[in-house]
């Protein structure tokens, strides 16, 4: 009988729980549009991508802050932040997991959607891939 993903260790899922726990942050914080990519077995880059739309740089900057505490609080630093400056695009870098925080125009004139867009998208709302 082959074991189900049930059985997948906490260092395994942990990756998938820190987009799920972005993105229901993000949501907390008001940002709009929020998508999680799972890139498993697609790229090399990173197992997630959480893309997001804020209505201005200091709730950009408010949102990457409360990713960033929830990481430290579970064990999961982020790596290399950039984009905080100008807050059109922050960018949390945790190594296994990316987010991608965007004004409405710099989401628009990158579209990471279009060019991930093989990707399963993940309901972070129920916690599932679809």
């Amino acid at each position: 009988m082959a074991h189900s993903k049930k059985h997948r260790t906490p260092a395994e899922d942990a990756p998938r729980d820190l987009a799920v726990a972005a993105a229901r942050i993000a949501d907390h914080d008001n940002a709009e549009d929020i998508v999680v990519l799972d890139l498993r077995g697609i790229s090399p880059v990173a197992d997630f991508f959480v893309i997001a739309t804020g209505t201005s740089d200091r709730q950009l900057r408010s949102i990457a802050d409360d990713i960033c505490l929830h990481g430290k609080e579970s064990g999961q630093r982020v790596w290399r932040v950039a984009g905080m400056d100008s807050a059109e695009w922050v960018l949390l870098d945790f190594v296994d997991v990316v987010i991608h925080l965007f004004d409405a125009k710099h989401r628009a004139y990158y579209d990471l959607e279009l060019i991930w867009g093989e990707c399963p998208r993940v309901d972070w709302q129920n916690n599932r891939i679809e």
